[in-house]
């Protein structure tokens, strides 16, 4: 009798928890929906007036104007254009929500009625077209919805909310410059931080994670390629840089290929390269710039190596002085990984799969892009992060991808246009979801 009295307590408590459970995602849902017309004039209004990197002042503006509206404590001015909301719903956990605000020089080529005509000058007086070819437009209005859903629903939840309007996102310098501005001295100290990237490859509706590291490291380096120059007719009284650089280039190819453990992951791009000025005329130098990308220390050690030893190598054997050995300047700070905190992770999967159903939370691979999300996980008080993809493909046009009877753009490019209601509808819902769970989740304490 006592065993049946105790599982029907244990149904019944399971019932209940399923009950609330339940009600919690339809009042999210009708959030999340509800007022999305106001929403996507938001989104249209941002995406028709992007502002390129460290000239974000009207997003930001507009940012810190609607956070004030939702009942949070606003500063603006952060680390440059960055602005800080903070919302306090009684004691709990500190969660921060980021997004990024700024723009690309980009001519917008999507054919919408409100595609982005903005021209602007950049930091060097260039002027440049403008587009919001990464999405950043759609993760500032899901943020702003996912923060309007929290604040409708704070009976759910107790704790503080940090939103953090982030600039210069695309130059990996934003989340440094707020840091630097002393983001967690003069602010509440999260105890983990959440945000969103919209994916070019996952239909809306989805969400893409991984319990690891998602996104890559990354380093640009130049290299200076010395000879000595002459006449084009002459070629051997002289040596030739160009000749050099394509040497080194296609060596360079090698590195990856077969100084890198196999299952490692890396990349080892050459994307410029310059140099001479008329057909007939052999240069004194070539310039070459080239992007590494890598998830392991290691990985981004034996490339840095490799380079220098491929570099030096090629110069020797043309018989160069040691005064005209390459000049290889690696730009700093490295950008290290994004590493996602693996538990953080999947306790927001189960929410997100809770709310949405498992076979819309999918485990990705991780991408070499690059984002500086990362960096706030690596500052001394060594807060948990993730780093979520927000699926933006038009369900229609990726079933015609599937079929491979049509290309996806990709991000940065000019064509680039996620599906907005149903995305920024996915993003609300499961974000809401998983921040009002981990405000309660004693497991993920620091």
């Amino acid at each position: 009798m006592k065993y049946l009295l105790s599982t029907l307590l244990l149904i019944a408590f399971i019932t209940d928890i399923n009950s609330q459970k339940s009600s919690l995602n339809e009042k999210i849902t009708k959030s999340a929906t509800g007022g999305i017309e106001s929403f996507r004039e938001v989104y249209i209004d941002l995406h028709q007036n992007p502002e390129l990197s460290l000239m974000e002042v009207k997003t930001a503006g507009k940012m810190a104007e609607q956070l004030k509206k939702l009942g949070f404590e606003v500063t603006a001015g952060v680390g440059g254009n960055g602005v800080v909301g903070i919302f306090r719903n009684g004691d709990g956990k500190v969660i921060m929500l980021r997004t990024d605000m700024d723009a690309l020089p980009v001519k917008e080529n999507t054919g919408l009625p409100y595609a982005s005509n903005v021209v602007m000058k950049d930091a060097k007086g260039n002027e440049n077209p403008v587009m919001h070819a990464c999405g950043h437009d759609l993760h500032m209005t899901t943020w702003l919805g996912t923060l309007r859903t929290l604040t409708e629903l704070k009976s759910y939840w107790k704790g503080t909310l940090i939103a953090v309007g982030q600039p210069a996102e695309e130059g990996t310098i934003g989340a440094q410059t707020m840091l630097d501005d002393n983001l967690f001295g003069r602010f509440p100290v999260p105890d983990l931080a959440l945000a969103y990237h919209v994916s070019p490859e996952l239909p809306s509706g989805t969400i893409g994670y991984y319990p690891g590291p998602i996104f890559a490291g990354v380093q640009t380096a130049e290299i200076t390629v010395y000879g000595s120059g002459g006449h084009g007719a002459t070629p051997h009284k002289t040596i030739d840089p160009v000749v050099l650089s394509a040497k080194m280039i296609l060596d360079i190819q090698t590195i990856v290929s077969r100084k890198i453990n196999p299952t490692k992951p890396a990349v080892v791009t050459v994307g410029s390269i310059h140099g001479g000025t008329r057909a007939n005329i052999i240069p004194d130098e070539v310039k070459m710039l080239l992007t590494i990308r890598f998830f392991e220390m290691e990985v981004y050690k034996t490339i840095r190596e490799s380079l220098i030893n491929i570099a030096r190598g090629a110069a020797i054997s043309a018989g160069l002085p040691e005064e005209k050995m390459p000049l290889i300047v690696f730009d700093e700070p490295l950008d290290l990984p994004v590493s996602n905190d693996p538990q953080l992770v999947m306790e927001a999967v189960k929410s997100m799969k809770d709310i949405l159903g498992e076979t819309n939370v999918i485990q990705v691979d991780p991408a070499m892009v690059a984002e500086d999300f990362g960096k706030y996980g690596l500052t001394d008080e060594k807060i948990p992060i993730g780093l979520f993809w927000l699926g933006g493909v038009n369900t229609e046009s990726y079933k015609e991808y599937e079929k491979k009877l049509k290309k996806l753009p990709p991000l940065h490019n000019s064509s680039f246009a996620p599906d907005f209601d149903p995305t920024f509808r996915t993003g609300v819902t499961a974000m809401s979801r998983t921040i009002i769970d981990l405000f309660g989740n004693k497991r993920l304490l620091k």
